[in-house]
């Protein structure tokens, strides 16, 4: 584990693990994904255990089932997950009651015909499925919730609101998957999804180029389909870090909102090994793992001096 960050950036190889994740509550869901991968276990299992972990903390307000609630006091969760060698996808959106969406999100994947279920739909189908459900007690978040705003209003998202785990990972062949879970925005209006169980918009993985994920403002990634144009910009050549920053150059050059006020950060892998992250301001950390090292590294942060006209890194 005394591998530096520099070279942590200089020598990920592709035939070698290499998961990448959103924020520091990420980490322990790589080394769970990397223990998966160890114990032999398939991509898709490393991808789901690894968010398991995260969906399974309590303390997290962000992810699972202890996320923050909707506007009538009802925790609805967002997850999908995806297999880059024949980009099968399954998601479930707007789903109450299940411990673990990215377990709900994965059978959708194999078990139907769809890539997509939602609200009460996806929640029986996980119920058959034999998923574990549970009662939440939407009153006390309610309260909860209403007590910590001065104005709660579904229009406005304070900055410590919510955010996403977006986790993508590499195995020793070289191939990648992904998945990604949140609880969403606290206090949006009920049924409101964001872009995390989107495909191409919270996530979107290619097994002849990399992965992207994204946390944040979910409906600022929706519109621009962000993680594909992340990805579609490693396809050009582009290093992850680079791609992050041009995909937020691209999108801060056509939305009238401010780069700070867009709320978006990424992250990105690539077939090389190579692996990346920016946000469109400052304090954005996502977690690295390899074999030989587990770290929280800070994400670049946009700014029209590291970004050219065209988005290009100018560093």
């Amino acid at each position: 584990m005394g591998t530096t960050v520099q070279s942590l950036r200089a020598e990920a190889l592709p035939h070698q693990p290499l998961i990448v994740s959103t924020w520091p509550f990420g980490k322990a869901g790589n080394e769970k994904a990397l223990e998966t991968l160890n114990n032999k276990d398939s991509l898709l299992d490393a991808v789901e255990q690894g968010i398991r972990v995260v969906e399974g903390d309590e303390n997290n307000r962000s992810v699972g089932i202890s996320g923050l609630p909707n506007a009538a006091g009802v925790v609805q969760q967002d997850a999908c997950i995806m297999n880059g060698t024949d980009h099968n996808a399954g998601s479930v959106a707007a789903i109450e009651g299940i411990l673990h969406p990215i377990t709900a999100a994965r059978r959708v994947m194999e078990n139907t015909p769809h890539v997509m279920l939602v609200g009460d739909g996806a929640r029986q189908f996980a119920i058959k499925e034999g998923l574990e459900s549970m009662k939440v007690d939407s009153q006390k978040l309610h309260q909860e919730w209403h007590q910590k705003q001065n104005k709660p209003a579904p229009t406005e998202r304070p900055k410590d609101n919510h955010d996403t785990v977006a986790l993508l990972v590499m195995d020793t062949k070289g191939d990648i998957a992904g998945g990604c879970s949140t609880s969403g925005w606290g206090g949006k209006l009920p049924g409101r999804v964001g872009d995390s169980p989107i495909i191409g918009s919270g996530l979107y993985v290619d097994n002849e180029v990399g992965a992207a994920g994204a946390t944040g403002l979910g409906e600022n990634v929706m519109r621009y389909c962000a993680s594909f144009m992340v990805v579609e910009y490693m396809r050009q050549g582009l290093h992850p870090e680079e791609a992050c920053l041009k995909t937020i150059a691209r999108i801060s050059a056509i939305d009238p909102k401010s780069a700070e006020d867009l709320h978006l950060n990424f992250v990105a892998l690539d077939k090389k090994g190579r692996f990346g992250a920016a946000g469109s301001g400052s304090g954005f950390q996502y977690s690295v793992t390899t074999p030989d090292s587990s770290k929280v590294l800070e994400g670049a942060a946009f700014t029209k001096k590291n970004v050219g006209p065209e988005g290009g890194n100018t560093k």
